[in-house]
């Protein structure tokens, strides 16, 4: 699977305002940021973005997950540690 088919899949189940998709193999790393994130545990976040793929990990298509889930607020002040320049 690609990455840009996983960046869409969230893309058309959640309310985004950036996907960040990276993939080694069947193995893939997201880092998703909206608005739909506040409030809500880091646990509950990361369950938000399990849902739409859950197919693909259910079949296998995707055999690791790693996720990083942040309102546009949280993204501002952490991304300078998560994506150095």
């Amino acid at each position: 699977m690609e990455t840009n088919q996983v960046e869409t899949l969230l893309r058309d189940a959640l309310s985004l305002q950036e996907v960040i998709v990276k993939a080694n193999g069947n193995h893939y790393e997201v880092i998703a940021v909206g608005e739909c994130f506040d409030g809500l545990s880091r646990v509950k976040k990361q369950q938000l973005v399990y849902g739409p793929l859950m197919g693909t990990i259910s079949d296998g298509t995707i055999h690791a997950l790693s996720i990083k889930a942040f309102t546009p607020t949280e993204w501002q002040r952490e991304r300078k540690f998560i994506l150095p320049q």
